[in-house]
């Protein structure tokens, strides 16, 4: 069963609206062709508030933007568009990165809490409808040498997994729920800084996509917290990444953005 899909349009200038429709329909086209029958819905104005918008009026159960990089130093190495857009609405964000004719493996940074399960839902829904493996990575920080057997414990990740304590049990939990959904799942302990052994992993795996996770701001504004880590697996990334989500999950209804600009 094929989800609900919408091809978003955001014309920034009132001009470019009919070319961004003839590109949009050329890509319905695409979709067409592999059974999937989406709404086209081209609006203008400043993409985010737009994408706010339209996210608000339908709940999508998935949100799919591009990602161009402008830079590489800084925080922010991609569009400023980017990292608003993945803050400023509830549903989990895709951010296509690259050029993927598959996608099989999948690597999901957890942090060995309760709150990633509903991202590990999320990640086996989507793995089991495409066919993928899930790694589950869990980094530690570096301990110091007089507690090397320490280590060797958490890098046995059997006898992790068999123990009582609240990391074992909670990977063993995600796992599980994984392996329920008919999904490969595997799990993995690295110790040292985060963001450099979650990409020495996706080297030496060669993952297709990362599975990273935001939190909802506290008080009256609805939008979410991009934490160090998410920015920088965004900022690094050459391959798409999953920002996550705590809400439940609806039926599949995705939507695909593309912003439109005027060749200069």
């Amino acid at each position: 069963m094929s989800a609900e899909t919408t091809l978003l349009g955001i014309a920034e200038k009132p001009g470019d609206e009919q070319a961004l429709r003839d590109a949009l329909e050329k890509q319905a086209d695409s979709l067409r062709a592999v059974g999937v029958a989406p709404q086209i819905v081209v609006s203008g104005g400043e993409p985010v508030p737009q994408i706010v918008d339209q996210t608000t009026k339908t709940k999508y159960d998935l949100v799919v933007i591009g990602a161009r990089r402008t830079g590489s130093t800084g925080p922010y190495w991609r569009s400023e568009k980017t990292y608003e857009v993945i803050k400023s609405i509830s549903p989990p964000v895709l951010v296509a990165i690259g050029e993927w004719a598959q996608l099989k493996r999948f690597l999901v940074c957890t942090g060995g809490k309760e709150f990633i399960g509903e991202a590990v839902q999320l990640t086996g829904r989507l793995a089991g409808a495409v066919g993928a493996s899930v790694t589950l990575v869990h980094v530690m920080a570096e301990p110091p040498a007089i507690y090397a057997d320490l280590v060797r414990m958490e890098e046995d990740v059997e006898r992790l997994l068999e123990s009582k304590s609240e990391l074992g049990r909670n990977l063993r939990s995600q796992k599980q729920d994984l392996e329920k959904m008919g999904v490969p799942a595997e799990v993995r302990v690295r110790h040292g800084i985060v963001v450099d052994q979650v990409f020495a992993e996706v080297r030496e795996k060669s993952y297709d996509l990362i599975v990273t996770g935001s939190s909802q701001a506290r008080g009256l504004l609805r939008h979410y917290i991009m934490g160090d880590l998410a920015r920088s697996i965004l900022n690094h990334a050459n391959c798409p990444v999953l920002v996550a989500r705590a809400g439940k999950t609806r039926r599949v209804r995705s939507v695909l953005n593309i912003f439109a600009r005027r060749a200069s």
